[in-house]
């Protein structure tokens, strides 16, 4: 339990020093550095396990990072496509989330010939408890920033 508080601590310590001016791939290097403490921790990971999870998590997430790339098209206006183009991108995102469930599939394939079962249901609720706790400290820090310059 001091180990989790301990890496919660500096989740949100780590976040309060990131400035403004760092660029998005500075924070999300800080955020995949913050993750691989997490996980590596509250999964028990010793040196011998480390090496055969990492690259098959990492892995997972490169593919996930690509598919959420193809998801998330900039739209200018959504009330001036036309239908077809409507079901073009209906189909693609219907494409996307049938391509993130068979990248899952094999992730939990892949691990449970190195970790149990009981541990991938726990990597999977502690990737939940990460982006939760990364939204509720973005939301806080967004708060006083409003605030101070609303003074």
């Amino acid at each position: 339990m001091k180990k989790f508080v301990l890496i919660v601590l500096v989740l949100f310590s780590t976040s309060h020093m990131m400035s403004q001016e760092e660029d998005r791939d500075a924070q999300r290097e800080r955020i995949k550095a913050l993750k691989v403490a997490f996980l590596t921790q509250e999964l028990n990971l010793n040196n011998k396990l480390a090496e055969k999870f990492w690259p098959i998590y990492n892995e997972y997430e490169s593919k996930k990072r690509e598919l959420h790339k193809r998801e998330h098209i900039e739209l200018e206006n959504v009330e001036c496509i036309d239908e077809d183009s409507a079901n073009d991108l209906l189909d693609e995102f219907l494409s996307v989330e049938n391509e993130e469930y068979k990248i899952k599939k094999q992730l939990f394939k892949d691990l449970k010939q190195i970790i149990s079962a009981k541990d991938i249901i726990k990597l999977h609720k502690l990737e939940d408890e990460f982006h939760k706790k990364l939204i509720k400290e973005y939301r806080s820090k967004r708060e006083r920033k409003d605030n101070n310059s609303s003074e």
